[in-house]
């Protein structure tokens, strides 16, 4: 009997809750190292996750068996958990609902590796809001922004 092979690559944006900056450096990258062991742990295949103190990018090899939704709503869930059982922050901590999943090609893998990698110096010259609507622009989605996340000005 014949298996089934394939991988899709996908990109997860998502933000803090009220669009805090709550990510913040001293302990920003033990957060996305257990993001990756999520993505693991889900028998998926982490890329690279970073981010900046409001919001992430997760860079997944993801498996037809696995729904994208499924994975954000367990990466968010957990990382939730993870951050306010290590008291990181006074008060609690979670994401906003909603997120953005925009799709790669295999050959883009290293230029959208590198694009998330730079994710401190590229908002140095754009907000995350012109950031995400690029996006959602770039990959021709339909949107209102009245329904995407909450903007800091």
């Amino acid at each position: 009997m014949a298996g089934t092979f394939s991988q899709i690559y996908i990109q997860y944006v998502f933000a803090v809750k009220g669009r805090e900056n709550l990510l913040q450096k001293p302990w920003r990258d033990e957060v996305f190292k257990y993001i990756a062991g999520i993505i693991k742990g889900k028998n998926q295949k982490p890329i690279i996750v970073n981010g900046v103190e409001d919001h992430i990018h997760v860079f997944v090899g993801l498996k037809p068996a696995m729904s994208i939704s499924d994975l954000v709503r367990d990466i968010k869930n957990n990382s939730s958990n993870f951050i306010n059982e290590q008291k990181f922050i006074k008060g609690k901590f979670s994401w906003q609902e909603g997120y953005g999943a925009f799709s790669y090609a295999h050959s883009q893998i290293e230029n959208v590796y590198q694009y998330i990698l730079n994710q401190e110096e590229h908002h140095r010259k754009k907000t995350f809001k012109e950031e995400y609507i690029d996006f959602l622009q770039k990959f021709e989605i339909e949107y209102n922004e009245k329904y995407l996340f909450e903007w800091i000005e």
